[in-house]
């Protein structure tokens, strides 16, 4: 019951943040630079429109109201999942966001998987060998996967594993879970670095507390207190950490999906950008917005699950 009342609250918090989101994507369409009623007219072949081609275009796609009221309007249609229609091909945004959300959630899954496993599995490797060769080749191979942009990486493994070796495809999403491999390494990387430092510096500092002292005293073996003890302690801070990385994967994803031409998220709101279709700009946020704010209520409610030590007082953990 307590859990169910602790969860009740944390959503009626998220939803001043869910209207920041929303206040923030449509502004977003407002303030940038360019005009869309002479980007949509162009689009329908109107190169040197007149002021009374601009006015009608302009009520056309309700932009001569007031901002409170396009506001309002916009995000009462919203919450009815209507994010309106593309400024180019006039095609539903809501529909298009939603076919795509799920290879874009496709791609950047596979991406934490890789950082969970390799950057946690080489964290607790680098702790557990502390101050040795196999600590000091694990440190280096992170700070280089830290220093690499994520587009270079992308086309150093089209180059070498698709084009060279012909193992893996170069584009698209055609062959499964092989298709998944290069981008999920070109997304992931620097986060794999920065989580396995991060991973090794907390279970070392764990190692030093008291209870590991105890922990060895009763005769536990290493493997026991390494696992068992600290690094379950350090568990907290490490999910934190890699839930945060979601949503900058999410972001991230927009230049690698553009690389491998998969038709996500990314791609789509890269040619919108590139086309200025605001609407679709304006949807993309509020999506992933509300994406990543739910991620960060299930990582919360994570929390509980993995460190029996928190209870849950007052609505707070």
């Amino acid at each position: 019951m307590a859990i169910l009342t602790y969860t009740g609250r944390r959503l009626l918090m998220l939803i001043p943040v869910l209207l920041g989101i929303s206040l923030a994507a449509f502004l977003l369409g407002r303030i940038a630079p360019g005009d869309p009623v002479d980007e949509a007219l162009f689009r329908i072949g109107v190169e040197f429109p007149t002021e009374e081609d601009r006015a009608e275009m302009r009520a056309q796609l309700g932009l001569d109201r007031p901002l409170p009221a396009q506001y309002l309007d916009w995000v009462g249609r919203a919450l009815r999942g209507d994010l309106g229609r593309s400024y180019v091909g006039n095609r539903d945004i809501a529909r298009e966001l939603m076919t795509r959300l799920p290879i874009t959630l496709e791609v950047s899954l596979a991406a934490l998987a890789a950082a969970v496993v390799f950057g946690v599995g080489g964290g607790v490797l680098m702790a557990a060998f502390h101050g040795t060769w196999v600590d000091t080749v694990l440190k280096a191979l992170s700070t280089l996967l830290l220093s690499v942009p994520g587009f270079w990486l992308a086309l150093f493994l089209i180059t070498v594993f698709a084009e060279q070796l012909h193992l893996l495809p170069t584009s698209g999403l055609d062959r499964g879970l092989a298709s998944l491999v290069l981008p999920a390494v070109a997304l992931s990387a620097a986060n794999v670095g920065s989580t396995s430092r991060f991973t090794r510096g907390n279970i070392l500092a764990q190692l030093g507390e008291q209870y590991i002292v105890a922990a060895n005293a009763k005769g536990l073996s290493q493997k026991a207190v390494m696992l068992g003890h600290a690094f379950r302690n350090s568990l907290v801070p490490i999910i934190t950490l890699i839930g945060n990385y979601f949503g900058g994967i999410l972001g991230g994803s927009t230049i690698i999906e553009n690389i491998f031409a998969i038709p996500g998220l990314g791609s789509y709101v890269l040619s919108a950008i590139q086309n200025r279709d605001y609407p679709v700009i304006q949807g993309y946020v509020l999506v992933t917005g509300a994406t990543f704010v739910l991620i960060t209520l299930a990582i919360d409610l994570l929390y509980l699950a993995v460190n029996p030590k928190i209870r849950i007082q007052g609505g707070e953990s």
